[in-house]
């Protein structure tokens, strides 16, 4: 063994032993319990970053110590490839997305492989190669089949200069966040999924998720956004009514206007004679509309002079086209009763518009001078509805509409259905011919898949495929008449929605799914690993799809992740690591400086998994001399063994010192097994493990005893170890000359007789306060604990001369001695 600790050399063995062995491929064994480990998969950016390595770390320890439990354990890795930053480097670099992409994955791949991480490679998938994305255009042509995916218009955020549709969060002040042109809204046609159609499912069935954090579910929650109300029409004369959707229609009485989105048919017809309503319209043609914007922006409007009838009172009720009305959500109008809605308030403050209470506290008198009022309360001001509460109103008024046919109770959600179409390049292939005859065919499976060119000219205006004829014109499959592919490409979460079943059969060219996805996915994934970041959009589209294969009859289960767990952030200087705040620390250059055993180690010790972790460069340090110490501590031993024999392990011939270190090392033991099996502390756990080997290496007895003592306390420490910093424990345990690998050995198991105490520490009270504290033999009865605590000289000051009433003993803890 060298005198000297080489990470470089010592890791890379490592790593070549697990290679040749292939360590961590596995396969279904049903005399195994399965656990399925899974962190979310990168994008292959170039680059691993920390918050990467923090992540991995998590799941390899996991995956690691499971296998040690006797698991038959699943730990695969996979590429998230499509995305428009390839695209991004492709006109930057003058290469096209798809070299950009692979070399990345290569040099990802190993810096994964650098960092000792126990994936089954022969799993391994990058969603950008069509035998991964044939299997998704096959479901959805299922799915097509089945009326779950549909084509309409929709409005959408269009870039004019690079010619696509962005994400509400693409779009800066207004502005496209790459091109920096004024962004239009505009209407196009789009493929949707009715993931409305699985609400309801989507939402009970978070009850069933036991092992998720409390926060996710409740932002799935808000998301899905169930409510229940009425959908009320609001006549026109001689015209079609205009409908509305409100969860309070205890204020029906109190509507004073009516507020449309500026893409409402009625904003239109409005705008068609009047110059200010159409420059209006166009102002909001060009706002963000993201909630965050939505909710900070100023609110603006226009009277369209456009007027409806208050369907209980008969009033003319105004319409106006307001900026906080979207077109996508309900029905693109709203009922406003300002006396009950702050936004509704500084809106008719603003315009003049009338405010009319109808709704007051239960106990005092309603004051709109203050604002509104936006509690439930009292109805008065109502007619007939007069003296009701929120429930008797809702019920009473719901009636009324419904007899005059003018409204109807509905259960509503925020959802909306997911708009999987994106004009962009770089992204699987929508499997959709378009016929002038035939509208929307989708491609026979024969033909499947619909593979995207690969070497194309980037010019990052507009998606290369659709200026390529030879890919987009073909034949119907129906008629046999010229027509055109689909040219859009899917929205990339639509790949990351299902990698984590294909991970199961990857080598199936034949179908999506086998047999052996009910085997790994039984309960679904036992534990996923990821940002919170993920908790809505991700989550939601993966536990959808889950739910999708389930009744294509693929797979079983009704939830694809049984736990989760949300990693915290790396922070550097109390910020997000980032390149434009300069903050950022290559995992690369701390590798080849310290080691990636000292880069897991420091990642996993400085905090919780669940929270912010704040880099530091003294930690790192601190982390590169335990490693080195526990190389130390072992070979010292070693050493020993060259002149000493190791004896056989007596526990009852062991003196009081070795006992100490038995107990200790067994001590130690159960504290971290808990802490890595129940609560993933692994930063207690390793303070517990520098603890201990701070302990052993101050126990330098080399008779035959105390050898088997050290060795004892070594193997513990070296297994318990072995998860966080695997390289080192590899080498150390050869070292020893064990002739099984330490990947292959079992978890140790706590000794109870190791941790009966010769010794308890007694603490003495004299009427409550601390006189004393005794160590004393574990196994004294009650009286001699009482002869020994009224026999200690401090004890004694305090009750020499007085009346002793009682001695309360409460074993091997506490001696009360109350006295007058």
């Amino acid at each position: 063994m060298n005198p000297e600790y080489n990470a470089q050399t010592i890791e890379a063995q490592a790593q070549q032993y697990w290679l040749d062995n292939q360590s961590f491929e596995v396969v279904e064994d049903n005399t195994k319990e399965k656990y399925y480990c899974l962190s979310m998969f990168p994008y292959p950016s170039g680059r691993l970053h920390m918050g990467h390595v923090r992540n991995y770390s998590i799941g390899d320890v996991i995956s690691r110590y499971q296998k040690m439990q006797g698991k038959n354990v699943m730990q695969p890795i996979g590429w998230d490839a499509f995305g428009l930053p390839a695209e991004n480097a492709a006109l930057k670099n003058k290469v096209p997305p798809a070299n950009w992409t692979y070399e990345n994955i290569n040099y990802m791949k190993n810096q994964l492989i650098e960092l000792g991480f126990g994936y089954d490679w022969s799993r391994e998938v990058a969603t950008c190669h069509p035998k991964y994305y044939r299997w998704e255009q096959w479901l959805f042509v299922k799915l097509f089949e089945k009326g779950l995916v549909y084509k309409k218009d929709a409005i959408v955020n269009w870039d004019p200069v690079d010619q696509t549709v962005l994400a509400n969060e693409q779009v800066i002040d207004g502005r496209g966040w790459r091109s920096d042109a004024l962004i239009e809204k505009k209407e196009i046609s789009q493929w949707f999924m009715r993931i409305t159609d699985y609400a309801e499912e989507l939402l009970a069935d978070l009850d069933k998720l036991e092992g998720w954090p409390d926060a996710v579910k409740t932002m799935q929650k808000n998301w899905i956004g169930k409510s229940v109300g009425l959908e009320i029409d609001f006549a026109r004369q001689g015209e079609e009514p205009l409908r509305v959707y409100t969860t309070r229609p205890d204020t029906l009485m109190g509507v004073t206007y009516l507020a449309v989105a500026a893409e409402h048919p009625l904003a239109l017809e409005a705008s068609k004679n009047d110059k200010a309503v159409q420059d209006f319209i166009e102002e909001c043609r060009t706002m963000e509309t993201t909630e965050a914007a939505m909710e900070t922006m100023e609110k603006k409007g226009m009277d369209s002079g456009l007027k409806c009838i208050h369907p209980i009172t008969g009033e003319t009720v105004p319409i106006w086209i307001a900026n906080f009305v979207l077109m996508g959500y309900g029905t693109g109008a709203v009922m406003s009763v300002p006396a009950h809605d702050e936004r509704d308030y500084d809106f008719a403050k603003k315009y003049s518009i009338n405010i009319k209470g109808v709704i007051k506290p239960v106990d005092g008198e309603l004051d709109l001078e203050k604002g509104a009022f936006t509690d439930k309360g009292v109805l008065f001001n109502s007619g007939e509805f007069n003296d009701l509460g929120f429930d008797q109103a809702f019920e009473a008024i719901a009636s009324k509409l419904s007899n005059k046919q003018l409204g109807e109770k509905q259960t509503n959600y925020r959802l909306r259905d997911w708009g999987v179409s994106r004009q962009r390049y770089w992204g699987c292939p929508i499997p959709i011919i378009n016929c002038p005859s035939c509208g929307s065919v989708a491609v026979p499976e024969k033909d499947l898949p619909v593979t995207l060119p690969e070497e194309v000219a980037f010019d990052g205006v507009g998606s290369p495929i659709k200026k390529m004829p030879e890919f987009y014109e073909t034949t119907c499959p129906n008629c046999g008449g010229k027509a055109q592919r689909e040219t859009d490409t899917f929205d990339t979460f639509f790949e990351s929605s299902w990698y984590f079943a294909r991970y199961t059969c990857k080598d199936n060219d034949n179908a999506m799914l086998d047999g052996r996805a009910d085997y790994w996915l039984k309960e679904g994934v036992d534990q996923y690993i990821g940002g919170i970041e993920h908790a809505i959009l991700h989550l939601l589209y993966a536990r959808f799809f889950n739910k999708l294969l389930r009744d294509e009859g693929l797979i079983k289960n009704d939830e694809p992740f049984k736990n989760l767990l949300t990693q915290g952030m790396v922070l550097k200087d109390g910020a997000k690591m980032s390149k434009s705040k300069g903050n950022t620390v290559d995992p690369q250059e701390m590798i080849t400086k310290y080691g990636a055993d000292t880069v897991r180690l420091f990642i996993l010790f400085a905090a919780p998994p669940t929270q912010d972790l704040e880099w530091s460069d003294s930690g790192l340090e601190g982390s590169y001399r335990f490693v080195n110490k526990i190389y130390r501590l072992v070979g010292g031993f070693i050493e020993d063994t060259k002149s000493n024999n190791i004896g056989k392990l007596l526990v009852d011939t062991l003196n009081k010192e070795q006992k100490a270190i038995r107990q200790k090392t067994h001590q130690t033991l159960g504290k971290i097994t808990d802490d890595m099996s129940r609560r993933y502390s692994f930063n207690t756990a390793i303070a517990a493990l520098m603890e201990l080997s701070n302990t052993l290496g101050k126990f330098v007895a080399t008779d035959e005893s105390s050898m088997a003592v050290r060795a004892e306390s070594i193997n513990v420490i070296l297994k318990a170890l072995s998860p966080i910093t695997p390289h080192i424990c590899h080498y150390l345990w050869n070292a020893l000359g064990n002739e099984t690998a330490i990947i292959n050995e079992a978890w140790p198991i706590v000794d109870e007789t190791a941790l009966a105490q010769d010794e308890v520490q007694i603490i003495v009270q004299v009427n409550g306060k601390l006189r004393a504290k005794l160590m004393l033999d574990a196994d004294m009865d009650k009286s001699q604990v009482e002869d020994r605590a009224l026999a200690d000289e401090n004890v004694a000051k305090f009750t020499k001369g007085k009346n002793i009433v009682k001695v309360i003993v409460v074993p091997n803890k506490l001696v009360n001695i109350v006295i007058k």
